[in-house]
């Protein structure tokens, strides 16, 4: 079998039919859900950062072998569901959906 460009891939792969069902009202569904979760996500970091930053020198998990580990599981939880509650993610969401929209 001689190797050449026409046969080093499967042409039936590049055939598909996945896209053909799309509708740009799924995908705006779709980005917005994504967008939300980045934005929720990016607060939960933010105050995660902020609690370490101000917690750094009190010993909330003893001081103890493994307390800095344990403590930052502890402020990380803390971030984790106090997020999309302090308006942080809104700001973010509604820059980033207004800025872009296609025209």
């Amino acid at each position: 079998m001689e190797i050449s460009s026409n046969n080093l891939y499967n042409k039936d792969i590049l055939q598909t039919n996945k896209f053909e069902n799309l509708n740009s009202s799924n995908l705006e569904k779709v980005e917005d859900k994504e967008l939300r979760e980045v934005s929720n996500s990016f607060e939960a970091f933010f105050l995660n950062q902020i609690l370490e930053t101000s917690l750094k020198t009190t010993s909330v998990a003893g001081e103890e072998a493994g307390s800095d580990i344990i403590k930052g599981m502890y402020l990380q939880s803390v971030a984790d569901s106090s997020s999309g509650s302090f308006g942080i993610s809104d700001m973010l969401y509604n820059f980033l959906s207004q800025n872009n929209k296609k025209e």
